[in-house]
């Protein structure tokens, strides 16, 4: 198979729609019409309104020429309440994308959860209680069902370490709990839910199954034991929490609760994958808590010295070298196909030479991961469109395209034209 240039994007930050065709409301509904949550007070009600504007957005990958689009199926536009039958009308819209997207040569790559719960679930506890893992594995199973004979790479989860720690650790996203470690099961609940969708997605026969995570190399800033110690803990966190268990090593010790884990649940957890998703934009810098009160075993400090996008994130692109090499090595056989399924920046503006040189970066990182012996199998630019960015609403564009959010018309940026030919240079 050829190496795969595509883009991403999820549901909730692009479809709008959200009370069309019988969709129920996910946590992303909610979180979003509370006040104070949302950086400008928007919410994801018309996003890009790609449910009705999705065959612009098809010609719009076909001018790119990406081989591959991935994107996230909305579980409450296909299961209303999270449970029950599959909602016709939401499944035939995904259908239709499908379908445009063949019709054009291009792959699709779906992910089945990129954060937006049924409304309905979280009512029940969410991540937080285990019956959320099985309600998953059913959806998986509906989705598959109706799209199955059409994806070649399904992904289970997006990033379920971030999902955890923004949603039910700190409080920043959706659903909005702040319960530090005690959001530990959450983690756990969803890494069980995904390997019950993979045994779902199997019996169904899909082509490949993955997931994926977001990484971060962890850099310590300080060279005492203390400084050392944090940065061990922030990588077992950040990096190992849920990839450990993913090949067959557990989960790293740090405090989760051990009655959360039953027996065989790690044995489902670790089902074989065909493909992980690497999702990178900046290293962390990590030193021990300046205080002995603090609540937490480590303090995040800025990194000095690298340009920074919008969103004040540094723009190291050999991290992506660093990280690959370093899945590759500490992995090794267990390690399946890797595709990096997010890589972009936050900049303003149509001519943006800012994004054109980050990427161009990290795609060069990429390649040095290969030439030095890593599988990386597809590079995947997040985003096709500028997009509701969660909990910065429409402050911060990522995309490829410029989207007018008052008219939603999309504008190709300089670096839609530069990816376009680097795409083409490689063919």
């Amino acid at each position: 198979m050829a190496f795969a240039w595509g883009v991403s994007t999820s549901a909730y930050q692009i479809e709008g729609g959200v009370t069309v065709g019988g969709r129920g409301a996910s946590i992303w509904d909610t979180f979003s019409h509370e006040p104070g949550r949302i950086r400008d007070g928007s919410t994801g009600d018309v996003a890009c309104d790609h449910l009705h504007r999705y065959g612009d957005d098809v010609a719009l990958m076909a001018g790119l020429g990406v081989s591959a689009y991935r994107f996230s199926v909305a579980w409450p536009r296909v299961q209303p309440d999270g449970t029950g039958p599959a909602n016709p009308a939401g499944l035939a819209f995904y259908d239709r994308l499908v379908d445009a997207l063949l019709e054009k040569g291009i792959d699709p790559v779906l992910t089945l959860f990129h954060w937006d719960l049924p409304q309905a679930l979280e009512a029940g506890g969410g991540w937080l209680v285990r019956d959320t893992a099985y309600r998953f594995a059913e959806y998986a199973g509906l989705v598959a069902a109706a799209l199955g004979d059409r994806i070649r790479l399904w992904i289970t989860l997006n990033e379920p370490f971030i999902h955890t720690t923004l949603g039910y650790a700190t409080g920043e996203h959706a659903p909005g709990h702040a319960h530090l470690f005690d959001a530990l099961p959450a983690a756990h609940h969803q890494l069980l839910g995904h390997g019950l969708a993979v045994a779902a997605l199997r019996d169904r026969g899909v082509a490949a199954v993955g997931i994926t995570n977001n990484y971060t190399p962890v850099w310590p800033q300080g060279e005492t034991e203390a400084d050392l110690a944090a940065a061990a803990a922030y990588d077992a966190l950040h990096n190992r929490f849920c990839t450990d268990p993913l090949f067959g090593r557990g989960y790293p010790d740090l405090g989760l609760d051990p009655r959360v884990v039953r027996d065989g649940d790690l044995e489902v957890v670790a089902a074989p994958l065909d493909a992980l998703g690497v999702n990178y934009y900046n290293p962390t810098g990590i030193r021990a808590p300046a205080s002995p009160e603090s609540p937490l075993p480590f303090e995040i400090v800025p990194l000095t010295g690298y340009p920074t996008t919008d969103f004040g994130w540094p723009v190291v692109p050999d991290g992506l070298r660093e990280l690959l090499v370093g899945l590759a090595g500490e992995y090794g056989d267990a390690l399946p196909p890797i595709y990096v399924t997010e890589s972009g920046c936050a900049y303003d503006g149509i001519d943006d030479p800012q994004r054109v040189a980050y990427l161009d970066g990290h795609i060069r990182a990429v390649r040095s991961a290969m030439a030095a012996g890593v599988d990386v199998r597809g590079y995947f630019v997040w985003s096709l469109l500028d997009n509701f960015e969660w909990a910065e609403g429409f402050t911060k564009r990522f995309g490829l395209v410029h989207v007018d959010f008052e008219t939603r018309r999309r504008t190709p940026k300089t670096s839609y034209t530069w990816y376009r030919d680097v795409i083409r240079a490689s063919r």
